[in-house]
């Protein structure tokens, strides 16, 4: 099978933990542990990634220090790419013992600058705070803010992508049997000019939307949406909460989802699902059992 596998934050980052090298580094070991089973198998996989908390980063060190040139989302996109995509490759070139080609792909993905998301920003970046430091940066560098569990955190434009201008560069690769680390964070956010020519603009594309677009341009035959939750629960956080095997479409129109966290999952899923694939989402431990369908949500 060809398999898009989009690996959550989580796979680099848990909440909580220290934003080191060494701490993302151990957590990428984990996630190549994994990602190496599914190639073992003899499937093969095309990844992606998120990158908010290392954008969010970037972001805060860039005001810092550079408050009059600090560098714009894209080109920051573009940085955290190349930084969690070298991970990736290294720690799964190793655990694969060197036996498949892999290799980084800088994805740029167009947007549209009309979409409504320019002026309601959604997507999470950055580290979490408590909502009275969350609200005294907000006032101080002119940021949009939203709750994220019991914390707060910046929020930024998230449209949906359009188009992969990079795709026939992708299906190189894979022609000649690469593994492939691309979309990383949604992709580097462009728009095309009147002319055709591409510039980068400030946004974040959501990574599971960006890898639903993705896995139906490179006619895959599934789609794994990988996180630290081992399925979608009805109910998430209560104490009536319950795990769900499968869910249709119409079902999601009937299930509350956290809108920050699982529901893009679930919609992405949705969209996949809809080309007849298999569209799952669960646990990046699970990733086998859950292409099996002995574990996570399927949905479709």
């Amino acid at each position: 099978m060809l398999i898009v596998v989009a690996l959550g934050g989580n796979a680099l980052l848990k909440r909580g933990e220290a934003m080191t090298a060494e701490t993302q580094r151990a957590n990428v070991n984990k996630a190549a542990a994994a990602l190496a089973e599914l190639i073992k198998e003899g499937h093969q996989i095309v990844i992606t990634h998120g990158n908010g908390p290392q954008v969010g980063l970037l972001a805060l060190q860039g005001a810092a220090y550079r408050p009059a040139g600090a560098d714009p989302l894209d080109v920051l996109g573009a940085e955290t790419e190349g930084m969690i995509g070298y991970m990736i490759e290294q720690e799964l070139e190793n655990a694969i013992n060197h036996q498949k080609p892999v290799a980084t792909l800088l994805t740029q993905v167009v947007v549209d600058l009309a979409d409504p998301a320019f002026q309601k920003p959604t997507k999470f970046v950055g580290p979490v705070y408590e909502k009275a430091e969350a609200e005294r940066r907000a006032a101080a560098a002119n940021w949009s803010i939203a709750q994220d569990g019991d914390k707060w955190r910046r929020v930024v434009p998230s449209p949906a992508p359009l188009e992969i201008p990079d795709l026939s560069v992708l299906k190189i690769l894979l022609r000649n049997d690469v593994i492939v680390i691309c979309a990383g964070g949604g992709g580097i956010p462009v728009v095309r000019r009147r002319d055709g020519s591409l510039v980068g603009v400030e946004a974040v594309i959501d990574k599971d939307a960006a890898s639903a677009l993705l896995a139906e341009q490179i006619d895959a035959d599934a789609l794994l949406l990988l996180t630290d939750v081992d399925a979608v629960y009805r109910d998430f956080g209560t104490p009536q909460a319950q795990r769900v095997s499968a869910l249709s479409v119409d079902d999601l129109d009937h299930i509350s989802l956290p809108a920050g966290s699982m529901l893009p999952k679930a919609k992405a899923a949705a969209r996949f699902a809809g080309t007849g694939k298999i569209a799952a989402i669960g646990r990046l431990e699970d990733a086998s059992s859950i292409l099996r369908g002995s574990a996570g949500t399927r949905i479709g």
